[in-house]
């Protein structure tokens, strides 16, 4: 399961829209390490001014591991994220976040390419 979702949640998800504030509370408490590691690189990418940011650090955990592949794979949770911190999200392997600035769009196409992709395989990273 993605998500822990709240009773209060739930009943809103039944009686209509949820709300996306409600959405993103249940992605931050469900996915603690998925939504730390995309609000620092969010966070990280603002404050430099760089057209993205990225991690290249591998999961602490398999458990992590998951949580950022539950999270990435979820087009709902992908779609909250960027709206809520202003970015375009990309993934490669099990844990190469990117968040780019949603006018980097030279940036974000480069780093979504075949040859990208490629080039980011190394041999530790075989079972990610």
């Amino acid at each position: 399961m993605s998500l822990t979702v709240p009773n209060e949640l739930l009943d809103q998800a039944r009686a209509g829209d949820v709300d996306d504030a409600a959405f993103l509370a249940c992605v931050r408490d469900s996915l603690p390490y998925a939504w730390s590691l995309i609000s620092g690189l969010a966070e990280q990418r603002e404050q430099t001014g760089a057209e993205f940011a990225d991690n290249q650090v591998p999961p602490p955990s398999e458990e992590a591991r998951g949580q950022l592949l539950r999270c990435l794979a979820s087009d709902a949770m992908r779609a909250a994220l960027e709206r809520h911190f202003g970015v375009r999200l990309a993934f490669q392997n099990c844990h190469r976040v990117a968040v780019f600035d949603p006018t980097a769009t030279k940036a974000l196409h480069e780093f979504v390419t075949p040859r990208a992709q490629i080039l980011n395989q190394k041999p530790e990273l075989v079972d990610c």
